[in-house]
């Protein structure tokens, strides 16, 4: 009796503060609202937010569980708020989720907008673009490479290929951030992410950040996920007093090293808002958690597409050996000279376009009373942007819902991609990441032909309630050998 009496207590609390927060709005121009409250549950949810949009146009109001947020659909209204008026909307909101995965030390992808937060991220995009510059690409090839010879063993057979490639995204992280890719580490590292995107997506977790009052309530989700947590810490930890103990002045081996440097150099100059190596524990866990998945996904959502259409898998193929020659297993075109590969390039553009791995982004928040398209955004206010329903909008892409690289080789007919969002919080492995889907998608159509075993091809529908990431349901690929050598091993599988 007493718990139903506090559940009432607090419902009717929520139900007051929602009131009077509308009280407060009453003489601001709000984008339209849209009636209902269960929208969180609909199976596609980037799909369905854009059909709202032919009703209420690109930008409306409409209420996740207990809470106002304003939904962007177009291009157009997306880089208004994130570019050109980047500093109003560059928040994030104070969830009850991001509280638990950051409990501990600053986080970058879920921390709130400050000056400290800037230098956060400047030392992390350093470290991996200046810091391993030299080291990224030839590190990618040489793992890339022996993915394709573990793929080759395999080849005749079924292969579970997302787990293939989430394995192989992990090990470039683990060799970049922490100058190791010893398959014990990086089974460790690989396991953990699994944990914690599972653990974070649950429902029970989520539910928290529609509904906060929640968290005063017994919650095994959210005691499973802290338990992943502070196994993710243990990690970190490990490798943070393994490089501390072995750390030189004037060397930097990987990206950890680099920012320890970092921290170091602002620890001596005693400035105002010194980073810490919380900041750097945090920008390891970003990297692993931003940049395993997210590319390993992006990866198999490309095979799915080339299943579907065995054409354009041909003609990559063609474009491959032109460049390199039909036997030239060992020869590649560098990321610099990719232009080389327009139809390669342009397949990876259009598999972004249609599957963009995180599709509404992560919630901003804006940090000043700002407008979009004349319409009044008050501060504090939460902004989805449906990066995947502006990249299927009507008006800008020509039958959008259709797999099409040939849309992206016509110079200057398409549109800027916002599959790594956009102005501040653009997403900060864009450049790895990018790198990676080149030279793993050209290593595995120089060495395979990609086909669906028995005929079965995949579902190229995403999962319904699939968190923040767009997943795909599992599938299989039949690997076929090209080159020198094929035939034989073909016959002997």
């Amino acid at each position: 009796m007493l718990l139903l009496g506090l559940l009432l207590l607090l419902a009717l609390l929520a139900a007051a503060r929602l009131l009077w927060g509308q009280w407060k709005l009453r003489s601001l121009h709000l984008p339209p609202l849209v009636p209902g409250f269960l929208h969180l549950l609909q199976p596609n949810l980037p799909i369905y937010l854009l059909g709202l949009a032919q009703k209420f146009g690109p930008i409306y109001r409409l209420r996740f569980g207990l809470q106002d947020v304003v939904v962007l659909n177009s291009k157009r209204t997306i880089e208004e708020a994130m570019i050109k008026k980047w500093v109003d909307f560059a928040g994030r909101p104070p969830a009850p989720s991001y509280k638990l995965i950051c409990e501990h030390y600053p986080d970058l992808s879920l921390g709130d907008y400050s000056l400290l937060w800037k230098a956060h991220k400047k030392l992390a995009r350093s470290a991996l673009l200046l810091g391993i510059h030299d080291s990224m690409e030839p590190l990618v090839e040489q793992l890339a490479q022996e993915f394709c010879e573990r793929l080759r063993a395999q080849a005749g057979a079924p292969v579970a290929i997302q787990e293939e490639f989430s394995f192989l995204t992990c090990s470039i992280i683990c060799s970049l951030t922490f100058g190791d890719k010893e398959d014990t580490l990086v089974w460790t590292v690989y396991n953990n992410v699994q944990d914690l995107l599972k653990a974070w997506g649950h429902w029970s977790v989520q539910m928290l950040d529609m509904v906060p009052f929640l968290r005063f309530f017994p919650n095994p989700g959210v005691w499973r996920l802290k338990q992943v947590l502070e196994h993710r810490d243990r990690i970190v930890e490990r490798q943070l007093r393994r490089h501390k103990e072995s750390l030189e002045a004037g060397r930097c081996r990987d990206m950890m090293d680099y920012m320890l440097h970092g921290v170091g150099r602002q620890r001596e100059e005693q400035g105002p808002g010194q980073l810490v190596e919380g900041h750097v524990h945090m920008a390891v866990v970003d990297l692993f958690i931003g940049g395993t998945e997210t590319t390993a996904i992006t990866l198999s959502w490309a095979v799915a597409f080339l299943l579907h259409h065995p054409e354009i898998q041909r003609r990559l193929q063609e474009e491959l050996d032109l460049e390199l020659g039909p036997d030239a297993a060992g020869s590649r075109v560098s990321y610099k000279e990719r232009a080389r590969l327009p139809l390669l390039n342009a397949t990876i553009a259009e598999v972004l376009r249609l599957r963009p791995v995180v599709p509404l982004a992560l919630p901003h928040r804006t940090t000043r009373p700002s407008s979009i398209s004349g319409y009044d955004i008050p501060e504090g206010t939460v902004i989805i942007p449906n990066l995947q329903g502006a990249q299927l909008d009507e008006t800008v892409w020509e039958q959008p819902h259709e797999f099409s690289p040939d849309r992206f080789l016509e110079p200057g007919k398409s549109p800027r991609l916002l599959a790594f969002g956009c102005g501040a919080r653009l997403c900060l492995g864009e450049p790895l990441a990018r790198l990676e889907l080149f030279v793993v998608l050209a290593r595995l159509l120089q060495a395979f032909t990609l086909l669906p075993p028995a005929g079965t091809l995949p579902s190229l529908q995403p999962l319904s309630c699939s968190g923040v990431n767009l997943l795909m349901q599992p599938f299989q690929v039949q690997l076929q050998p090209r080159g020198p050598g094929a035939a034989s091993l073909g016959q002997g599988q």
